[in-house]
């Protein structure tokens, strides 16, 4: 009974561990929200004539012409302000990704998803487009990649397999660990 008391005490350090770890990780969203609501891209169309600002979540923030932009056929205008608008809430999407990568870890890996998603919508690859952007969209190193995928893992689970170890031998349903876990968890519900 003692192996398994220290076996389960051992499980539920790790579990307030990764609940301190998660705490921690959401601590600073105050800082994210305000962060995000002063976000803003800038694109500009390559003849210099159109300006587009956006914002979170896409907002378009600004649009300024030139008196060249005005001197455009309307087809020609409109085509090269649709391309300036998917390049500025493009930028701003990416750097919004970067922003709660940043503040919620990398193992989210919403930029890499981000990049993805706008390099089939834009007919480019992901490289391309780190390279049109200067690499702003931070990429997780392989250690910061590895995490524990503990989903398929029960408690008593000892090894990275999955593989589950049950209850020692003679004990049956209704083991004093089970007793304490379960009496410990009703007094945090009081």
């Amino acid at each position: 009974m003692s192996a398994e008391f220290d076996q389960l005490v051992a499980e539920f350090e790790k579990f307030q561990s990764k609940i301190k770890q998660v705490d921690d990780r959401f601590a600073n969203l105050g800082q994210l929200r305000s962060e995000i609501a002063s976000l803003e891209a800038t694109a500009t169309s390559p003849d210099r004539s159109i300006t587009v600002v956006a914002g979170p979540g896409g907002a378009i923030k600004d649009i300024q012409f030139t008196q060249q932009a005005l001197g455009q056929q309307p087809q020609a205008l409109s085509s090269a302000l649709l391309t300036t608008l998917q390049q500025a809430v493009a930028e701003a999407a990416r750097k919004q990704a970067g922003l709660v990568d940043e503040h919620l870890g990398d193992d989210t890996q919403l930029s890499e998803q981000v990049l993805q998603a706008q390099a089939e919508l834009f007919g480019t690859s992901v490289e391309e487009l780190r390279s049109q952007h200067g690499d702003d969209v931070r990429r997780p190193t392989a250690e910061e990649e590895y995490h524990d995928d503990y989903s398929q893992r029960t408690v008593l689970s000892s090894g990275t397999d999955g593989s589950t170890q049950g209850p020692p031998p003679g004990a049956g349903g209704g083991s004093a660990g089970e007793a304490f876990l379960q009496n410990l968890f009703n007094e945090e519900d009081r």
